[in-house]
């Protein structure tokens, strides 16, 4: 076999194009200014006052960029207001609650042998309070009632409790019209709240939600009450479950928010007639980084959707049954009912500590979209002097019982229509892009095209030197010795050039 053939070859370098000189790009680019600054002459004094107005027109530039850009991560926004009329408009659910508890006529010995020190009747001892502050009436009937000689105490339950003893809407309406049409108890669902046994209009549980086909008092609901005051628990002391006041509290809220009426309820007085004139908002806010509102659905085993009133409700009985061991009547899940003892020792003093002065445990944040209802409200006087024997006579009362127990409850639409009052960011990408353009335009006289004219002429210069850098590299290398390569390898590398 012949030796193989070998041969000295010297690899020549790739030619690279080298871009055009920096005064022949600057004559040819849509940057305004530089083909005055990079001109053909030599360096002018007009050359020097042109390099002096394009560097404080750059200057300028940044600044109004700099400002734009921390304008837009302050992620501002705006508030748009819109009043929208409605054909027709779902009427809200109206919750109910007496201000008394429990019915003094239907508290048994039982009750009161374990509830007693709980509602301020007896002391520890099982003994009645304050004697010299009682009726003789009243009296009388709690002396048969704390009667405890050979009584043998039985099981007792609070929700039974509070059930048993609460108002009865049976008792309690007087009357009911909604748009012109009675109204039956049977209309109001029972559900417990602060107040104990309370009642909801309109719920959705009990039927289809009912809707208003115009405004105005006729419209709406219309209910007589007797608040039944002959029946409210004597109150010796302060507790949490007995009330001064006397009459109703009264929440107008969605169907889909639990009523929180101690908190968010008003009041409504006996004697008087009551007129709620009624607006729906619907709230659109906008979530993090432009808003506070919350966007995820509740984590709750309780609720549903979220609001505030669920998440107050959720993490005050999540507080209960952390630090007491059990939950409130009114309190959703499947803890154990808190005990009276557990009432007056654990329960009520832990929830008036958290929703009185502990305001980091429940943190409840906005819901990004939410209804609520505007209410103006109004009274006249009722019974009047002219009405009040007919009062009394139609219901076998006394003038002074209408004048005490008797109220009326008017709820309506002012209109309808409903408010809308939405959150918008107010100022997104696509303005920041438009007011950097803009600015571009004014001082520079640039556009994002000439952005890239300049990045590409500084790539083709970047990659010229880099080119020459090497090629210099292997020169020197090849000038230190030549490359010896067999004929097969010749071979190889011509079919590797092609």
């Amino acid at each position: 076999m012949k030796p193989a053939t070998v041969m000295d070859l010297k690899v020549e370098p790739v030619p690279v194009d080298e871009p055009p000189p920096l005064q022949v790009f600057a004559h040819m680019s849509t940057l305004h200014g530089i083909a005055h600054i990079f001109s053909y002459d030599r360096i002018t004094a007009r050359c020097c006052l042109w390099l002096l107005f394009f560097l404080s027109s750059v200057a300028f530039l940044l600044c109004v960029c700099v400002d734009r850009v921390l304008f837009y991560l302050e992620y501002p926004h705006v508030t748009k207001l819109d009043e929208v009329v409605a054909p027709a408009m779902v009427f809200p659910a109206v919750t109910i609650c007496n201000l008394n508890a429990f019915r003094f006529g239907r508290v048994t010995r039982n009750d009161l042998y374990h509830a007693g020190e709980l509602l301020a009747l007896l002391n520890s001892r099982y003994e009645i309070r304050d004697v010299h502050l009682i009726e003789e009436s009243v009296l009388e009937a709690l002396k048969t009632k704390a009667d405890f000689q050979n009584f043998k105490p039985r099981p007792f339950n609070m929700l039974e409790f509070y059930n048993r003893t609460g108002h009865d809407i049976k008792d309690m309406l007087l009357a009911c019209q909604f748009r012109g049409s009675p109204c039956q108890p049977e209309d109001f669902k029972v559900v417990f709240t602060r107040y104990g046994k309370c009642y909801t209009f309109n719920s959705g549980e009990t039927g289809p939600l009912l809707v208003s086909m115009k405004g105005g008092m006729g419209s709406g609901l219309e209910i007589m009450l007797d608040i039944q005051q002959d029946e409210y628990l004597p109150v010796w002391g302060e507790t949490d479950e007995t009330s001064f006041e006397a009459g109703i509290k009264v929440q107008v809220h969605t169907q889909d928010e639990p009523p929180f009426i101690d908190q968010l309820g008003f009041g409504v007085a006996p004697g008087f007639q009551t007129f709620v004139s009624c607006q729906e908002q619907r709230l659109m806010y906008l979530p993090p980084p432009w808003g506070n509102c919350k966007a995820s659905p509740l984590d709750s085993d309780f609720f549903t959707s979220y609001s505030i009133s669920a998440c107050r409700i959720d993490c005050e009985t999540r507080y209960l049954v952390e630090n007491c061991n059990c939950r409130m009547v009114h309190m959703p899940g499947d803890a154990p009912y808190c005990t009276p003892e557990l009432y007056k020792e654990c329960a009520d003093p832990a929830l008036d500590f958290l929703v009185e002065r502990d305001n980091d445990y429940c943190m409840c944040e906005t819901p990004c979209n939410t209804t609520r209802y505007s209410k103006e409200l109004s009274f006249v006087k009722i019974p009047s002097k002219a009405s009040a024997k007919y009062l009394a006579k139609k219901f076998s009362k006394s003038e002074k019982y209408i004048a005490d127990n008797i109220l009326v409850l008017d709820v309506f639409f002012e209109a309808l229509n409903y408010e809308t009052i939405e959150q918008r960011k107010a100022y997104e990408v696509a303005g920041l892009l438009g007011d950097i353009g803009g600015q571009m335009g004014l001082f520079i006289g640039a556009s994002i095209l000439t952005i890239l004219e300049l990045f590409d002429y500084l790539y083709e210069v970047a990659k010229y030197k880099l080119c020459r850098c090497s090629d210099k590299k292997n020169q020197s290398s090849s000038a230190d010795h030549s490359t010896v390569l067999g004929l097969d390898d010749v071979k190889c590398h011509v079919s590797n050039f092609h």
